[in-house]
This record gives structure tokens, C-alpha cells and sequence, in this order.
């Protein structure tokens, strides 16, 4: 085992390990180099912790494996699966039959939930990017994006017309956008160029916005604020869910809940599937269709998000 270079604790041929051990670990312009190096060296970046710590969304978006330190051994900050060393890497503890028991305790904190909206758009060679996520972030939270950047904390103002300069001077990038006001809010999105003979970029954003436990995220207003959006932005898909979790987006190393979906849009008119309840939304030339699928509260309907997706790939 070596140090690499660019700071990391622990290099082997198939993983990059990092020691971190902040109340808060961002996605740091250090560690985004170290997934950029591990993606080159076909390397996993495994990222330790202590069971105290914390992890931003961003972060734990990235391709980065969250181990924790605690109970005189290690397990997956995500998923509570009990890891060990085995001079190589972090894998999973053979014998383990459980979750690890410090991922099972109480969180820190009261735990309230996060709106989840992951949306695909394509966009034209000339299109300002960034426009969607702007929409979405004013019609939830009354606010613009306060800034933008490629790690935290962010380098930029809110601006898209340099963000989609950046964007079209750049292959595959992946970008992250804040809110402005008191909602938590937090965009992350990979923007790659259209596969040819199409031209232009496609986009992939997730959206994520905080709530308290004793808030109601606005559900029943979900599909008005598609429409606006679609008005102006035409939509590929959107997928609503509600994840329980803390409001200020940060994660804990503990078992908060599952999430549970709430819609899925899909762009075109569709007059089906029997027992899906549906809305259509948008212009006339861009038509949107959604499907209520849940109430945010329940997960067992995520077997209906499937059997909905089942029909829509057979159908397009």
C-alpha cells in the first residue's frame, strides 16, 4: 500500500482510500480529483469516515463508496452492510448477517423529508442550459439557484448563460446548483453531448429540496408545476419521490426510511395503461403526460412505477 500523490491515505490496485473524518464531507475539489483518478485507473474511491459524520448530497451522489468507522469495525455508510480490509479494498464481511448496529440506532436529528425530482430534457445546440432547474427551484422554493460549480463549495453565481458556455466547452460535465433562500435545495446534473445523427445536449438533473418533519411538501401541487415548467421547457421524463431524511440534505450514517414515489411525467400523449390515474400536461405541441403513482408515503408502489415503465418501453 502507498500514498498517492494527491493526498489520499491508501492506494492499491483496486481502491483509493480516503481518510475524512469533518462533521460535514462535502464533494471537495480534492476528492473530485481523486474520483477523477480512480475513474482513469478503473479504481474504487472508498471514503472512511466516523459514524458522527455527515456527508452532502452532492457527495453522496458521486461515484465515491461511503465507509464508516465505528463499532471496532467498518460497514457502508448507505446501506449498513458490515465491510473489513482485505488488503486490497473495503468488502463485505463474509460472515455478517445484519446491519451494522450503530446504522440501525436513532438518527441525530429529527428526520423529515426530501422532494425528490429527477428529470431528462434534451436541448437544442443554441439552448441556454441550466433554465429547467431554475424553474423547478422558483416554483418550490420562491428562489433562483444562488450559484453553480463543479465541486463545493461552489465557484460561481447563478448565471446560465456562462453555465451553458462551460457546459458546450466541456465533453460530459457534471455540475451542482444551490438555492437561495431558507429551502434547502440542491440541483445536481450531468449534461453530455446528444449521441449523433442528433445534436445538441442531453440533461439529467436531480433536484432535491428539504422539508421538516412537521412541513408538507407541496404533492398535490406537482402536476401545475410540471405544466409551468413544460410551458416553456419541454420535459423528456420527471420522476416524483419523497425520500425521508434531514431538511438541511445532509445524510447520516443511519437508517432514515424508504423512499416512496409520487408521479412519473412522460412526454407525449398517452392514453394508457388501464388503472393509472393520468393528467395531461404541457403546450399542444410538446404534450406531457403524468401518472400518479403514490402518495410519497408508501413504497410498496414503487411495483407500480415499474409496471408503469414496462408499458411506456413498449409502447414508444
Amino acid at each position: 500500500m502507498t500514498q498517492t500523490a494527491g493526498g489520499a491515505d491508501v492506494l492499491t490496485a483496486h481502491a483509493m482510500v480516503m481518510l475524512n473524518d469533518r462533521p460535514v464531507v462535502p464533494l471537495s475539489p480534492a476528492i473530485s480529483e481523486a474520483l477523477t483518478e480512480c475513474e482513469g485507473t478503473n479504481r474504487t474511491l472508498q471514503l472512511v469516515t466516523s459514524a458522527t459524520s455527515r456527508v452532502t448530497l452532492p457527495l453522496r451522489a458521486s461515484k465515491a463508496q461511503w465507509l464508516v468507522h465505528a463499532d471496532n469495525g467498518y460497514y457502508e455508510g448507505l446501506t449498513g452492510r458490515p465491510m473489513h480490509w482485505n488488503g486490497n479494498a473495503f468488502v463485505p464481511l463474509p460472515e455478517a448477517r445484519d446491519y451494522a448496529s450503530t446504522y440501525t440506532t436513532p438518527p441525530t436529528a429529527p428526520i423529515g423529508n426530501q422532494l425528490v425530482l429527477t428529470f431528462q430534457a434534451r436541448h437544442g445546440p443554441s439552448a441556454v442550459l441550466g433554465a429547467h432547474a431554475e424553474k423547478l427551484m422558483r416554483l418550490l422554493t420562491g428562489e433562483p439557484p444562488k450559484g453553480w460549480g463543479r465541486t463545493e463549495p461552489l465557484q460561481h453565481p447563478w448565471h446560465t448563460d456562462k453555465l451553458t458556455t462551460h457546459v458546450t466547452n466541456t465533453s460530459s460535465t457534471q455540475l451542482i446548483a444551490i438555492g437561495t433562500g431558507t429551502r434547502p435545495a440542491i440541483a445536481t446534473s450531468h449534461f453530455s453531448p446528444l449521441v449523433p445523427p442528433g445534436s445538441g445536449t442531453a440533461e439529467q438533473t436531480t433536484l432535491t429540496i428539504g422539508y421538516t418533519y412537521d412541513e408538507d411538501p407541496p404533492i398535490p401541487q406537482l402536476p401545475s408545476f410540471i405544466d409551468l415548467l413544460s410551458a416553456d421547457h419541454p420535459l423528456t421524463a420527471l420522476l416524483a419521490q419523497l425520500v425521508p431524511g434531514r431538511a438541511d440534505l445532509t445524510t447520516e450514517p443511519r437508517w432514515t426510511g424508504s423512499s416512496a414515489p409520487i408521479g412519473l411525467a412522460s412526454a407525449g400523449a398517452y392514453t394508457g395503461p388501464p388503472g393509472f390515474s393520468r393528467k395531461r400536461l404541457g403546450p399542444p405541441d410538446a404534450p406531457v403526460t403524468w401518472y400518479q403513482l403514490g402518495d410519497g408515503y408508501s413504497p410498496e408502489y414503487w411495483q407500480r412505477h415499474q409496471d408503469l415503465l414496462t408499458h411506456l418501453r413498449r409502447t414508444t
